[in-house]
């Protein structure tokens, strides 16, 4: 299964909107990300990233709202796995 991830972009680099990258924080780790789907995406703002390509942008609370389902799945993961 894959899963797309928020991420909030600390730097952009490059000028051509095609071959555009930037780095993306997900919670702390840091990720060279593909920004040629979100050409209207810059630094502080907030992106959903699938295989390295960062595929829409979002607001601040909606990523945070993600990150709280995805931590919540962490969590109920760890209780199946302690049966």
């Amino acid at each position: 299964m894959c899963l797309a991830v928020p991420g909030k972009i600390l730097s952009v680099r490059g000028d051509d909107p095609a071959f555009r990258t930037g780095k993306v924080s997900f919670g702390g780790i840091v990720k060279e990300v593909n920004l040629a789907y979100t050409p209207e995406a810059g630094v502080d703002d907030h992106v959903i990233v699938h295989a390295g390509f960062a595929i829409s942008k979002i607001d601040e609370e909606e990523a945070r709202q993600i990150f709280s389902y995805l931590e919540q799945m962490n969590e109920l993961g760890e209780l199946d796995s302690a049966d």
